[in-house]
């Protein structure tokens, strides 16, 4: 643990250095989260001592894939980087068996759906950095519970890309991940009941994101260079929690790091406390050295997860269907405004109407086009180049989602998130 003091501009070099790592795009990876419900009753709300016992024994798994539990008690295997997007997808497949067949003797199921359909948020974990998270949230309303307690997505994660400019050059896969994003978001979105009703949005969990607390959830601007606009965003964004030996970790309303830098109020912040507030920030492109995607709602199957990976991977690291996805979502920026993601029009949009909405269902097919002809020169197998075309078959090229699969348990009733 680092425990120097840290001035602002030292914490500025850092964030420039750390945010993106530039090289040629070679690994791929995926955080899948997953609601976990009873297997014969799954909308009756499972103890959390029933699940504590249920994780306790995971935690004997000999799994490749790191397991954690959100504050909710979803289950969340994040894979390592992989050398390809096959290695990926055959690593966490089988630790998925692993966690499905242990959880199924136990009566328990992963589910995905990314937004509980049934229960209202409950927060399972009790740990000082979720009591102060959850405080801060809410006070911009219930959104955030939500978001902590009752949310699960697929995050794919890509490489920034090179130096140079180019189709895989870092600033373009930014650019585009935060256009493309919309997309994915449109595509996927498998998230339209909240407590036993139709919401009016077919990413629930999307729209949860977008109203949260009106910064941590934000992109910073586009139209400044990566890494100035970012290092920027994350110091000038507030301070969710200050860290302490006892006692809550609470910090005071509005003060955002770079005043803690300047002030030492309430006391001198360090690098581990600037490395653990980027853990508090939930963009929907955060990057890491690499570049996590977080727009995507969690998919239904046991390989639901697996299309839009194999999607995001081809459109970013093949170099040509990288150029035809930059090219078709480029004029998508119109639209989106200067408001930042998610909450600018497009992205509501894609949230609130999938691909209802004419132009990204245009997007869309063109992008999973440029998709399914990059997967063979990515090395995907026969059966996944199949499930991606089925799902485009059955859901793009119609305009369609996964939440338009979701019957209706009660008459639509559009919701204000």
């Amino acid at each position: 643990m680092n425990t120097s003091e840290l001035t602002e501009t030292e914490a500025d070099d850092l964030l420039r250095c750390i945010c993106f790592k530039t090289g040629p795009p070679r690994t791929v990876g995926v955080e899948l989260e997953w609601l976990v419900h009873d297997l014969h009753h799954p909308r009756l709300p499972v103890p959390h001592d029933r699940l504590e016992a249920a994780y306790a024994a995971l935690r004997n798994l000999p799994l490749r894939s790191p397991l954690t539990v959100e504050p909710g008690g979803q289950l969340e295997l994040s894979s390592l980087p992989a050398a390809s997007l096959m290695e990926c997808i055959s690593t966490v497949s089988a630790d998925l068996a692993a966690v499905r067949a242990a959880l199924k003797g136990r009566g328990l199921a992963l589910v995905g759906l990314g937004q509980d359909p049934w229960h209202p948020p409950r927060r399972m974990l009790r740990q000082a950095r979720y009591d102060a998270m959850e405080a801060h949230l809410d006070r911009t309303g219930p959104a955030g519970r939500a978001m902590m307690c009752s949310s699960a997505s697929v995050q794919v994660c890509i490489d920034a890309g090179y130096e140079e400019p180019g189709p895989l050059g870092f600033g373009r896969r930014w650019l585009m991940a935060h256009l493309l994003g919309a997309v994915l978001v449109a595509s996927f979105a498998n998230s339209p009941v909240r407590e036993d009703r139709l919401t009016g949005w077919r990413s629930t969990r999307q729209a949860n994101w977008s109203d949260i607390d009106p910064v941590c959830a934000l992109a910073p601007p586009l139209e400044e260079p990566p890494r100035q606009s970012w290092a920027a965003h994350v110091l000038d964004a507030p301070v969710m929690c200050v860290r302490a030996e006892e006692g809550p970790w609470s910090a005071p309303p509005g003060l955002t790091f770079r005043q803690w830098l300047r002030t030492g109020l309430p006391r001198p912040p360090t690098r581990t406390d600037l490395d653990y507030h980027l853990t508090t920030l939930f963009p929907p492109v955060r990057p890491r050295g690499h570049l996590e995607l977080r727009m995507i709602d969690a998919q239904p199957g046991d390989d639901g997860w697996t299309v839009p990976l194999a999607v995001t991977s081809a459109l970013f690291d093949d170099p040509e269907a990288a150029e035809i996805a930059y090219r078709t979502v480029k004029p998508l920026a119109e639209r989106a405004g200067s408001l930042p993601a998610p909450r600018n029009p497009l992205w509501r949009a894609a949230a609130h109407d999938g691909l209802a909405d004419p132009e990204l269902r245009e997007a869309a097919t063109a992008c999973f086009t440029a998709a399914l002809g990059a997967l063979p020169r990515l090395g995907a197998s026969p059966k996944l180049q199949d499930r991606v075309a089925a799902f485009s078959d059955r859901y793009v090229v119609r305009g369609r989602c996964p939440a338009d699969d979701t019957p209706s348990p009660v008459p639509p009733k559009d919701i204000r998130i």
